[in-house]
């Protein structure tokens, strides 16, 4: 029973620590100057995006384009600028934390 109960906290942490992580690297790539994750700021919330996108087979791939290259008129007049700091490994993390957050 101990044993079980630790397995469980260990995992927790770690599911924790990874999503404390990239709300980090979303930091440090200042997706959060112009996001946040339950409110729009310049752009659509992180919340906001994971509801637009749930459920679409190729809204990972989608969104890492998007947040590799910008866009634009997906969520009004402001385009997303191209984010030549992220590399495409840091956007598929990026972009699977966004699309999980509820």
């Amino acid at each position: 029973m101990k044993a079980s109960l630790l397995v469980l906290l260990a995992a927790g942490a770690l599911v924790s620590n990874a999503a404390l992580a990239n709300a980090d690297l979303a930091k440090s790539k200042n997706c959060m100057a112009c996001h946040a994750i339950g409110n729009k700021v310049v752009g659509p919330s992180f919340k906001d995006v994971a509801a637009k996108y749930a459920g679409q087979k190729d809204a990972e791939d989608k969104l890492v384009q998007k947040v590799l290259k910008g866009g634009a008129g997906v969520w009004g007049a402001v385009p997303m600028p191209a984010n030549a700091q992220v590399s495409e490994a840091e956007a598929r993390t990026l972009v699977k934390w966004v699309l999980s957050q509820k």
